[in-house]
């Protein structure tokens, strides 16, 4: 069965599986990172670490991811994404072996690392397959792709939740998703799109160690001002209700809430609006809900106002990553690897930017107007999508 062959039928069988598949393979990443998550506070316990060491020792993750940033793009073009996906996906998995025997920090550390650099080599590689996929539907279905991690955030939660009210070890817990996730793989790897998509290697190899190109610069920059902003509501949107809203405690994890809850909406609409007003305008749309929701949350700090700005800030960033890596992804010269790990190599410095951004600027004059400078990214966005002429 050829793909010109499903071009031809939007509702060919053989195409909606291919979709399936793909989707499970954002979700089978996304458990892996929400279960590790889940169990963070176990881990630091049974470590005995302070803050201050966990801390340290956390940064080991994004270490890995962005180091392994330049290659990835490389190995995804040289060898096709669903080959990596074979080796990488695995490998992630199996990292959280590692971060459940860990009985030293520097041990922790090392799996952290590990698990940074596999999870990197998913991200290129399954977002790869969405672009394909995405081609062979030939209509936005990318942000439905990011819906499917957003939801394995929720199911790893969940299942994070019952396994420490069974008082089951993380190790075990570990190993509980980690079948989950081969059964996904062995009944979905033959369903994914195979071989080399895009230009040809020799054009995307030339691309790669020549100038960056403009345009992927710039949604590099646009999704930098998007995880920047999302970076700080994983990390600063209950602090933020504890401060500064004064919520009560049994409130204080709303705000992050209700943010989660909006971004997860948003990627399963997001394709539907793509279609119907096109991409550009609903990034320019989402940029300014971002802005309007960070200035409300500090103009009226109350537990009513703060919510709805939330869930107006997940909505306006809900779409913008899945766009701007659609957008690379449909490159006229560069391989989507390559694309692919160029622009999230810029976007994901705003993640590590964003939430230590904000700690710093509150330290100095207070969370609210951190708050407030965060909220200019979502105006940049919208000035940056306006210049972008390709942009559909």
């Amino acid at each position: 069965m050829t793909h010109t062959a499903l071009n031809s039928n939007e509702n060919h069988p053989g195409k909606r599986r291919i979709r399936i598949a793909v989707s499970l393979f954002y979700f089978s990443m996304g458990l892996c990172f929400a279960s590790w998550a889940s169990r963070i506070p176990d881990i630091k316990t049974a470590l005995q670490l302070s803050d201050a060491a966990f801390g340290t020792i956390l940064f080991a993750l994004p270490v890995g991811q962005f180091l392994m940033m330049p290659f990835s793009g490389k190995l995804v073009t040289h060898f096709g994404s669903s080959k990596v996906i074979l080796f990488a996906v695995p490998a992630y998995t199996l990292c959280l072996t590692n971060l459940g025997l860990a009985t030293h920090g520097w041990h922790l550390g090392i799996g952290l690392f590990l698990f940074g650099i596999f999870g990197n080599m998913c991200n290129i590689a399954i977002n790869t397959q969405g672009v394909a996929a995405e081609k062979l539907y030939e209509r936005p279905i990318m942000s439905a792709f990011h819906g499917g991690w957003s939801i394995a955030g929720f199911t790893g939660a969940l299942v994070g939740l019952v396994m420490i009210n069974l008082k089951v070890p993380p190790y075990t817990h570990f190993w509980i998703v980690i079948v989950m996730v081969f059964v996904i793989i062995s009944l979905n790897y033959r369903m994914l799109i195979h071989g080399k998509t895009g230009p040809a290697m020799a054009s995307a190899k030339k691309k790669f160690f020549s100038k960056p190109d403009a345009m992927l610069l710039q949604l590099g920059v646009i999704g930098f001002c998007s995880m920047a902003s999302e970076g700080a509501m994983f990390d600063w949107s209950g602090v933020y209700f504890k401060d500064i809203v004064k919520a009560p405690t049994s409130l204080v994890i709303l705000g992050y809430t209700s943010f989660m809850i909006m971004m997860a909406t948003g990627r399963f609409i997001a394709d539907g609006l793509v279609l119907r007003f096109g991409r550009k305008r609903l990034l320019q749309v989402s940029g300014i809900m971002i802005s309007s929701g960070l200035f409300l949350s500090v103009f009226f700090p109350f537990v009513i106002t703060s919510t709805i700005a939330f869930m107006m800030v997940g909505l306006g960033v809900s779409s913008i990553v899945p766009s701007v890596y659609s957008a690379a992804g449909k490159h006229a010269t560069i391989a989507p690897g390559i694309a692919l790990a160029t622009v999230a190599s810029v976007s994901f410095l705003g993640f590590l930017m964003g939430p230590p951004l904000i700690g710093y600027i509150s330290a100095a004059a207070g969370l609210r107007y951190s708050f407030a400078v965060i909220g200019i990214f979502g105006i940049c966005i919208t000035l940056l999508v306006s210049k972008i002429k390709a942009m559909h």
